[in-house]
């Protein structure tokens, strides 16, 4: 079989900088839990989180480091971010209609949530025309906001189609009427500049850790722009102990219990490989892998590719459909072959019905800052194989 080829990053990323094993292995022997005890342990775990705090503000353009509040993941991010704004008081009474607009190509993490809560309030902005289309997509955004809205939830990158929506566009329409904006940054945050001093209007960004952030999985950041958030779990925060109430002050107010300072120790080293690298670099890597499947795929048969011409609004995440064979047996023979790719809906049925491949799914082919030119000859040369037997 040889060598295995992983192109699964909008997953989670496989291969990641040598540092941050390194400090997870440290942490692991040297830390205790922060803000527990004045012992070396302890404050070792202190200086950890705090560190991880002030590359995250760095990298994201925040203006305090006590903005950038540890989660478990992006998931975990996104209900503390949809629960704060559309379960809040100030949001029942001032919008009494509870309208929350989602772009058309929301992950689970968004929709489950918001469906939880309100689930006749929820309007998707509609998608009738094709992909990469930010103009398009603004102009109906405008539309359906002059009919009122009380939030705006958007992800950055579509999870399936790697598609930039604009979103400081989108941010600026928000500040413009007063809306909030929620932003899902699972896609983008590692290989797209995410500046929270241009994005005015939004309250919260949600990221995990272990995808472009490049750190171990169980981790994510929510970077709160606001301080009315709601706490989803409460507990010991190793400070307040006489007060019944979570304190009021970030990030204390939302990092209830024990930190997981392992992973927040392996996560530094990811963003400080990604702020040594720069996104701009990342993203042109990533981009070029993109393209040389793109011209691969031309001479294979009965391949669709879901793309835009220009790359200009697409990161490297590729994914494609095949007249006469099922993703999810292409994405199996493949891993056969050692190609580990991901196929089917993705978590995300609200983007394959806007593109319409809610019936198949797609195969999706997703490259990371690690993933070698030669991997994409290895794809190509697999898939040519598997097609031709099928």
């Amino acid at each position: 079989m040889g060598m295995q080829v992983y192109l699964d990053n909008a997953a989670t990323t496989v291969q990641k900088p040598r540092a941050v094993s390194r400090a997870v292995r440290s942490a692991l022997r040297k830390s205790g839990s922060p803000g527990r005890g004045g012992h070396p342990p302890g404050m070792i775990a202190a200086e950890l989180l705090y560190s991880c705090r002030a590359l995250a503000a760095e990298l994201f353009r925040v203006d305090s480091p006590h903005k950038i509040v540890f989660t478990h993941n992006a998931t975990h991010a996104l209900n503390i971010a949809i629960h704060s704004i559309v379960r809040s008081r100030a949001f029942s009474e001032s919008h009494s209609d509870g309208r929350v607009l989602i772009s058309g190509y929301e992950h689970n993490a968004v929709l489950r949530p918001l469906h939880g809560l309100r689930a006749d309030g929820v309007t998707t902005v509609p998608v009738i025309s094709p992909l990469f289309e930010p103009e398009v997509f603004l102009h109906k955004l405008e539309t359906e906001m002059d009919r009122g809205a009380g939030a705006v939830v958007c992800t950055h990158v579509s999870n399936v189609f790697g598609y930039i929506l604009p979103i400081e566009r989108v941010s600026e329409i928000c500040a413009e009427r007063g809306v909030p904006l929620i932003i899902d940054a699972s896609q983008s945050a590692g290989c797209l500049p995410v500046d929270a001093s241009k994005l005015k209007a939004a309250k919260f960004i949600c990221m995990p850790g272990h995808k472009g952030l490049l750190g171990p999985q169980g981790t994510g950041i929510l970077i709160c722009q606001t301080p009315e958030v709601c706490p989803l779990i409460a507990g010991g925060t190793g400070g307040d102990s006489r007060s019944t109430e979570m304190p009021a002050y970030l990030p204390e107010r939302i990092e209830a219990g024990t930190p997981n300072v392992h992973g927040i120790a392996g996560l530094a080293e990811g963003i400080r490989y990604v702020l040594m690298r720069g996104t701009d670099n990342i993203l042109d890597h990533e981009r070029a892998f993109a393209a040389r499947v793109i011209e691969g795929l031309e001479v294979l048969p009965h391949i669709k590719e879901y793309r835009s011409r220009q790359f200009y609004c697409q990161t490297g995440i590729l994914s494609v459909s095949f007249r006469n064979g099922d993703c999810e047996a292409v994405a199996e023979a493949l891993g056969q072959k050692g190609i580990c790719v991901r196929a089917g809906l993705h978590c995300a049925p609200l983007a394959h019905r806007s593109a319409c491949t809610h019936k198949t799914g797609t195969l999706r082919i997703s490259p990371s800052c690690f993933t070698k030119p030669y991997e994409a000859t290895r794809l190509l040369r697999a898939l040519r194989d598997i097609l031709y037997e099928m």
